[in-house]
């Protein structure tokens, strides 16, 4: 890929040149201070002083620019404000005319400075991230957080653009009220929901967004669905028009409404299959291999579908809901043939049925980037209710009685039900899905190529910039440590096997797969075990179990929502990935049955203690995923969204498959065992991401070298 370096010289603006990042001196001093430290001239200490006042030159050198820029428009506003004025008493249309072209240019100029920000932005984090590199350390976890916290902080004019919140408000209130609407008392702030049509206001709007990395609930939980933006597919206006044309509402109620009744159609089993297990005459246990036999066919169907989805949304839709149909009529009909095989089978139907993976690319795909994170919100919140409410419907399927020798009791009712709602399910499918228009890749790359250079408008050309820029693979500075370079074409095609998804993961995005996989491991053992556990030392009913469940499903929702609103606000990531590892074995530690007599809070407390913070873990890591992970795992067969789907599935099915196998020990041990088996594994990675996961210790510079040696010290013990 094209070096950065290259690419700044190439986005600068050209009157602009002496105020941006000097990011080829800073490559070189970094490669300067590895030389001096390898031949004792230098220490870390120094290395890390200098480093830090050479940075914090450039950064006030390109802030107060910024601040000179801001200050220019800001003067231009206030004089077309005085001509604003003076219009309000004697109107003239050419005047008016002249005036919002006027407004129009600040505009422009406006986008001009959002793209020197951007690109200084991105300069500032690249060479950061290569001095960590070259280092061993992570250097710029404490760089941001000391300047971005203090009063006084520059790095905040670069990296939250303080102060063109009022210029952009300015251009756009001014533009409202000039444009044919004169005579009116109302203002934007009268009708916020009414969009002003104006290309240079939603330049700047789009412009604004996207440099803006908000952690709001709504951007928390539509992080959770890893569906990350192809910059592909965005680089210039008339492909976003496409796309746009390409969304067909409908279409998208009916993938979210597959996503809800799949997870439904997952959890609604988990309160009865162990009574289903027993009436076929197999140990309770088994119900871990009944529940797990779903997740080991979407193991293979995340793949198929996803693969599909390259060609067709409608076609994989239908087939999925045909498998899922005749799955959970099979799983129905088990229990009047007295075939522990046709329960397998029916559930294994259900798996191969699974078609979460064309939910995910149809958003990628099909919905306009201004609502897709609506989009990607509800589709973690569909699987959300859907987890909450397949237990909450089990609870009310308590009957029994006959048709035609068919029974239907709490054990079958499930299939039955689930049947009968993909097959409603299949009819609204056919009826109101509409297939989006497709178009060969080749034509869409010549289309980038050739909209370059036949439009010169500024607005498209400032935000095509703006969308190139955001292209931050861990590829891009490869080429500064090897001196090799790869074309830019071949940095970009998506992975073509798991292997190459696998080649182009990190070691710290490893990591938080790994933590994915133990999370939903003990989610897992939690959720699935629940009834036999509570059963046995209880003597739960099957209502109870369900109502124990639905009540833990409906915590995921909350729980995002303070921790995307709040708790992500207050703390770094890394806080909150130790914190809820440390909680999750504080949760198992107090479900083990050992001296005490085991009692009924005891074990709601320790499970809603473990499910929660597995909740605050998950959120927390995908979040982080959805921003680390490379821009070519957004697109193709191998994207992101499958390998953490591919994740969580093994992981439940090894957690259904201990369940089973701690069973032959007896129903006692049940506990006991599977619980040990996940407090080893998580003991375990909670030393690995305090070492990998969120890099190496950060170092102060400022501290004494015995201060620093003592914090490596306690960070190793621990």
């Amino acid at each position: 890929m094209v070096a950065f370096g290259k690419k700044l010289k190439e986005r600068s603006i050209e009157e602009w040149q002496e105020y941006y990042i000097n990011y080829k001196l800073m490559k070189k001093k970094v490669k300067q201070y590895g030389r001096q430290i390898e031949v004792g001239s230098l220490d870390r200490r120094h290395v890390l002083k200098d480093f830090s006042r050479m940075l914090d030159h450039q950064i006030e050198k390109i802030s107060l620019f910024m601040l000179e820029q801001q200050g220019l428009l800001s003067s231009r506003l206030q004089k077309l404000r005085e001509c604003h004025d003076a219009l309000q008493d004697e109107p003239d249309i050419s005047q008016i005319s002249n005036l919002r072209e006027a407004y129009r240019s600040v505009g422009q100029d406006l986008l001009k400075l959002l793209v020197f920000i951007d690109t200084n932005a991105i300069g500032i984090r690249k060479i950061l991230k290569k001095f960590d590199k070259r280092f061993g350390y992570r250097f710029t976890n404490y760089y941001v957080k000391t300047r971005a916290d203090h009063p006084y902080s520059q790095l905040q004019q670069v990296f939250k653009h303080v102060g063109l919140g009022a210029v952009v408000g300015a251009i756009s209130r001014n533009l409202h009220e000039l444009q044919n609407n004169q005579g009116s008392f109302l203002s934007i702030y009268d009708q916020p929901v009414v969009p002003l049509q104006d290309p240079v206001v939603d330049s700047i709007k789009n412009a604004v967004d996207r440099l803006t990395r908000s952690t709001n609930f709504l951007n928390f939980m539509a992080q959770h669905a890893l569906i990350m933006q192809d910059e592909d597919l965005l680089i210039h206006e008339d492909q976003a028009d496409q796309q746009e044309g390409r969304y067909h509402f409908m279409s998208l109620l009916l993938n979210l409404a597959n996503t809800f009744l799949y997870m439904v159609n997952t959890y609604i089993i988990v309160p009865t299959a162990d009574d289903y297990s027993m009436s076929l005459g197999a140990a309770a246990t088994v119900c871990g291999v009944v529940i797990g036999a779903m997740a080991v066919a979407q193991l293979f169907s995340s793949v198929y579908f996803s693969a599909w989805s390259n060609k067709s949304y409608f076609k994989p839709l239908i087939f999925s809901s045909i498998v899922l149909f005749v799955g959970n009529l099979v799983y129905a009909l088990a229990y009047d043939f007295n075939s522990l095989a046709l329960l397998l089978i029916g559930r294994l139907f259900c798996g191969f049925g699974s078609a979460r993976a064309v939910n995910r690319r149809y958003i990628s795909d099909c919905v306009p980037l201004k609502i897709r994170m609506q989009a990607s919100a509800g589709f973690v919140s569909a699987s959300a209710l859907g987890m909450a409410c397949g237990p909450a419907l089990a609870g009310l399927l308590q009957t029994n009685f006959k048709i035609y020798n068919l029974t239907f009791n709490q054990d079958t009712l499930p299939g039955w039900v689930m049947a009968v709602a993909w097959l409603m399910y299949l009819v609204w499918l056919a009826i109101s899905f509409v297939e989006p228009a497709r178009e060969p890749e080749e034509v869409h790359t010549s289309q980038e190529s050739n909209s370059a250079d036949q439009d010169g408008n500024m607005e498209k050309g400032l935000t095509k910039q703006l969308l190139l820029a955001q292209d931050e693979t861990e590829h891009d500075d490869e080429d500064d440590c090897d001196g090799s370079e790869e074309s830019a074409e071949d940095s970009r095609k998506p992975a073509n096997s798991f292997v190459a998804a696998y080649k182009l993961l990190t070691p710290s995005v490893k990591v938080q797969l790994l933590i994915y996989f133990m999370l939903k491991y003990a989610m897992e053992i939690l959720l699935s075990e629940s009834s036999v556990v509570t059963t046995y030392y209880f003597g739960w009913s099957m209502s109870s179990v369900s109502i124990f469940l639905f009540c833990l499903g409906l915590t995921v929702l909350p729980v995002n929502l303070v921790v995307g609103s709040y708790i992500s606000n207050m703390f770094e990531d890394r806080q909150i990935l130790l914190a809820s590892e440390i909680m999750v074995c504080v949760g198992i530690l107090l479900s083990f049955h050992v001296v005490v007599p085991y009692t009924v809070p005891q074990y709601v407390i320790s499970g809603f203690i473990m499910f929660v913070s597995a909740e605050v873990l998950e959120g927390v890591n995908l979040s982080l995923l959805s921003r680390v992970m490379s821009s070519r795992l957004s697109r193709g067969t191998y994207n992101g969204g499958l390998l953490s789907t591919e994740a969580g599935t093994i992981a439940r099915v090894i957690a259904d498959a201990t369940i089973t196998v701690a069973g032959f020990l007896g129903q006692m041990f049940l506990s006991f065992t599977t619980l040990f088996c996940i407090e080893l594994q998580i003991s375990e990675l909670c030393s690995s991401i305090a070492r990998t996961a969120c890099g190496p210790v950060v170092i102060n510079p400022t501290a004494p070298a015995d201060q620093n040696e003592m914090f490596n010290f306690l960070v190793q013990l621990g």
